[in-house]
């Protein structure tokens, strides 16, 4: 698949409860209450509360996230690994879902 032009935020995280490894997308608002995308090997695409997500998990090292990353670039993905949330980016997404002009 064609690498996308775009690069996009992925901070890499771990679940608590059952060590998935899933990829947050910090800065990709997708519902109208400001849930973020998420990606998983298993479920794939999917909404999730920020804040929750990283109350739920931690960060993923390297070697845990790797097979994730990979899977994602072959998708198309032009990932930057992150580990903060840039709240102006978060909001421009925001406001854009919401229809309100950036």
């Amino acid at each position: 698949m064609e690498k996308d032009k775009h690069t996009t935020d992925i901070n890499f995280r771990v679940e608590k409860s059952n060590k998935e490894v899933f990829a947050l997308f910090p800065h990709e608002v997708c519902t109208y209450e400001g849930d973020v995308t998420v990606y998983q090997h298993i479920g794939q695409h999917m909404s999730a509360d920020y804040r929750h997500c990283l109350s739920t998990s931690r960060p993923a090292k390297e070697s845990e996230y790797k097979d994730l990353k990979q899977e994602m670039e072959n998708m198309g993905y032009n990932i930057k690994v992150v580990v903060k949330q840039n709240y102006d980016k978060y909001l421009e997404s925001y406001k854009e879902v919401n229809g309100w002009r950036v």
